[in-house]
């Protein structure tokens, strides 16, 4: 594997039955074929200046094959990560806006419309259940597709459903279409597997956490956007400002590059050279010289049975309840921050509008501290990552999640609670995006798609069922629903010292 030096043709080999001579030149004690693109038989008393001009009119063909892998960890973290980061990290922001502001929609609809706890828990699974209904149709899509047309597919009708939530007419109506906002939301985990597939091993973990800097970035936004327009304007006018971001990325999905793994997965090496070559171009660095070749055995693309083989299935059950339990204890915590600050305790009838506590300014200041903690979780979690791997990692913050949750019980002091409730939220935050690390490097790229999709379903199942925990079970008894989470926690970090694969360090298996 060489580097191909700029104005080098793309051309590998010479087509078959080409009126092509060859000439053999001696080179540092080697003897070199070299093709000749002349009528004539090359004389053998052929004179050094004549040799000389031939050499330099002619292009070698080289021997050397390179794969997707190689070519990208040589071209190395330049602008064209630096473009996808940003393409990327704007879908993450937007896909956590839609999700903090199901922590304030519910209060909300109980004062507007006099909701009981029930249905404001049925509000954030219908959600949920719209996102786990889909994560396994797009990761299929995205598999078989492309990443590309599935994000764009999502980016126009998160935009749409998210903008229609805002004038819905009922409750009923309000419940489809925000089934609908997680129908598209199911396919947001697919930008991730695109972004993974372009990061440099060294640099891959490392940046995929950071793309949680984006999500913590969207749920501050939503929580101050939400003390600015909530009070004032109403909840209407909170979603309709919230779908902003949602319409950015879907107008700049088509300027998303498709996956090289991809195209090269789907036997479209040209495409996969191009894309390749805009890296170096965008990065400043000398295309890779040799022929692209697909690594590894073929994989069925798509395949849910796959994901299920004698190799990967112990893998993939361990993988859904860590997923599963990292949304049901993110979720969990999100909303039972809103549940502990507003101190309601009181069962909520329906209709009874006379009981409405919405929540005041130093509950969404109070909000936006504990959510500002996602950003030292992300870095905590990049480096401890990098030094133990993701396995131990991960297992680690399961256990310290687990004892945060518990001390919730423990006090009463609203400064206490903050402080405790901001390292839950730092700990899990970092937990989900190092999820995101293991799984798109575990499992083979005409997998992936599909790996991370039914990881995500699974991912959806927790979530959905949080809300009766966290905004049910907690208002009578809060030790009963805490100890629901501290189970899930221990449980999940020996799942995640029993997967059987560590990838820290490996390249992404193709």
């Amino acid at each position: 594997m060489g580097v191909r030096r700029p104005g080098i043709t793309r051309g590998y080999e010479e087509m078959q039955g080409a009126n092509v001579a060859t000439v053999n030149v001696a080179i540092a004690g080697h003897t070199t074929p070299i093709a000749t693109h002349n009528h004539h038989q090359v004389p053998p008393q052929t004179g050094a200046m004549a040799q000389e001009f031939e050499m330099a009119s002619v292009s070698v063909v080289p021997d050397d094959t390179f794969t997707v892998t190689q070519a990208v960890n040589a071209l190395g973290f330049g602008w064209f990560q630096v473009k996808l980061s940003l393409c990327v990290g704007l879908c993450w922001m937007a896909d956590s806006m839609e999700m903090t502001i199901l922590s304030v929609l519910g209060p909300a609809l109980h004062c507007d419309w006099g909701v009981t706890r029930y249905q404001q828990a049925l509000t954030t699974t219908i959600v949920f259940l719209g996102m786990m209904l889909s994560s396994t149709f797009w990761g299929q899509l995205s598999d078989r597709y492309g990443r590309k047309p599935a994000l764009t597919l999502c980016g126009v009708l998160l935009f749409l459903y998210g903008l229609l939530s805002a004038v819905a007419p009922s409750f009923g109506w309000l419940l489809l279409l925000r089934g609908l906002v997680g129908f598209a939301i199911g396919c947001v985990p697919q930008s991730v597997t695109l972004y993974a597939e372009f990061l440099p091993t060294k640099q891959r973990a490392k940046c995929v956490v950071l793309l949680d800097c984006f999500w913590a970035l969207g749920a501050c936004f939503e929580v101050a956007l939400a003390l600015a327009v909530a009070p004032r304007l109403g909840w209407r006018w909170l979603l309709g400002l919230s779908a902003a971001p949602l319409f950015v990325f879907a107008v700049i999905t088509p300027w998303l590059p498709e996956s090289a793994r991809y195209n090269v997965a789907c036997g479209q090496n040209d495409k996969a050279l191009s894309t390749l070559e805009q890296i170096a171009h965008d990065n400043k660095k000398p295309m890779l010289l040799g022929r692209l070749v697909v690594e590894g055995t073929a994989t069925p693309r798509g395949s849910i049975r796959a994901l299920l083989s004698t190799s990967l299935r112990r893998t993939t059950l361990l993988l859904w309840f860590i997923w599963m339990s990292c949304a049901f204890c993110y979720y969990g915590l999100v909303l039972m921050s809103t549940e502990l600050f507003s101190g309601d305790r009181k069962p909520v009838v329906a209709g009874d509008i006379e009981d409405c506590h919405p929540l005041s300014t130093d509950d969404y200041l109070d909000l936006l501290w504990t959510t500002l903690a996602e950003f030292p979780g992300i870095f905590a979690t990049i480096a401890v990552m990098e030094k133990w791997g993701r396995k131990k990692t991960m297992a680690f913050q399961f256990i310290l999640y687990g004892g945060c949750v518990l001390l919730l019980t423990s006090t009463k002091d609203r400064i206490a609670l903050t402080m405790i409730l901001f390292l839950a939220r730092g700990v899990i935050a970092g937990l989900f995006q190092a999820a995101y690390v293991y799984t798109p490097e575990v499992y083979p790229t005409a997998l992936r798609s599909v790996g991370v999709g039914g990881c995500s379903a699974l991912a959806r199942l927790g979530a959905m069922a949080t809300p009766y925990v966290a905004q049910v079970l907690l208002q009578n008894s809060v030790w009963s629903a805490v100890s629901v989470y501290g189970v899930f926690a221990i449980s999940a970090s020996v799942a995640c010292l029993l997967l059987p694969y560590e990838t820290r360090g490996t390249d992404m298996v193709q």
